[in-house]
């Protein structure tokens, strides 16, 4: 199950195409500050989410070639 809405999965997507918020707004036909608020919510969600389980974010990054890089 997903610890993030619908909404805040587009929300973060798009952010991590660079996207401002500005541009994610006019995308998704929502205000700028609703955005915000979703981008806000959903980075204390995941936050929350590694906080509680560590070893995923490690995993994450060891497979992203993050860490060994």
């Amino acid at each position: 199950k997903s610890i993030l809405t619908k909404r805040e999965k587009e929300v973060f997507s798009l952010l991590v195409e660079n996207k401002t918020t500005r541009e994610i707004a006019e995308e998704l036909n929502i205000s700028e500050k609703t955005v915000e608020n979703q981008m806000g919510k959903a980075i204390r969600l995941l936050r929350d989410y590694v906080a509680s389980h560590p070893y995923t974010l490690i995993l994450f990054l060891v497979l992203s070639d993050i860490i060994l890089n």
